[in-house]
């Protein structure tokens, strides 16, 4: 039988890293919160070791855990980050990040797209279902059968000349265009997405779904982040494929 000591190290410490906040909850293995969903400000310059302060900062007012689950903003690949648009600029291509957080709190980490690890936690698990999430930029995950595909930079398909997805409906957009054109924006992107996948269901997340204000089709759902924190326990038990990898600290 378990103790406690050995119970509370199978627990996972979440992190969700994002342009304007970087958060932090203790989940069961099952993916219950046995914390406060805490939160610090991302730094304002944003590079790999003013977020790693900010991290161990947070780590340090979880408690007891074993494994680390980490949901970065950007195109992820083995633990090594090659895109974060919303994060300092040039300083973070390349960079092994998981890595130099497995070594910085000595735990096992896995590091996803931040929506990837939000949608392993809101999906129901049945057909072809994508998260969007309406944030600092704009997040995509798409699962089938519960399953993550290979995480694909939707929100960098260009909508026009200058501008991607990221652009049209950030929060950079909500702020110049106010509520009503933005609303009218987002509307038409959730139509693209209908026609170009076919989803049978479209989750709708990240700090700025609050804002929406149309009628949404029955297969369309808007989720908080809370709801999809879950995700960052069911990634440790997902099978290693599609370039996820668990890293452990490197010894001295």
């Amino acid at each position: 039988m378990l103790n406690n000591q050995d119970k509370e190290m199978k627990n996972i410490l979440s992190i969700d890293i994002g342009g304007s906040n970087i958060k932090a909850c203790l989940l069961s293995p099952e993916g219950v919160a046995l914390s406060e969903y805490t939160k610090l400000p991302t730094p304002e310059k944003a590079t790999p070791e003013s977020v790693l302060i900010v991290i161990k900062q947070l780590a340090a007012t979880m408690g007891e855990f074993g494994q680390i689950s980490v949901g970065f903003p950007g195109y992820v690949k083995l633990g090594v980050v090659y895109t974060a648009a919303n994060l300092a600029q040039d300083k973070w291509r390349g960079i092994e990040f998981g890595q130099m957080i497995s070594d910085l709190i000595g735990k096992p980490v896995r590091m996803i797209n931040d929506a990837d690890q939000q949608g392993l936690g809101l999906v129901d698990g049945k057909g072809f279902e994508i998260v969007l999430t309406l944030g600092t930029g704009f997040g995509t995950a798409l699962l089938f059968d519960g399953e993550l595909l290979p995480h694909l930079e939707l929100a960098h398909l260009p909508v026009n000349k200058t501008k991607d997805y990221d652009d049209y409906i950030g929060d950079k957009a909500l702020k110049k265009l106010g509520e009503k054109e933005w609303n009218e924006r987002v509307e038409r992107v959730i139509d693209i997405y209908k026609t170009v996948f076919n989803f049978d269901k479209l989750y709708l997340g990240g700090g700025n779904a609050k804002y929406i204000d149309f009628k949404l089709e029955d297969n369309v759902k808007i989720v908080s982040n809370r709801e999809g924190i879950k995700g960052g326990a069911i990634l440790w038990k997902i099978k290693e494929k599609y370039h996820l990898i668990t890293l452990h600290p490197k010894k001295p």
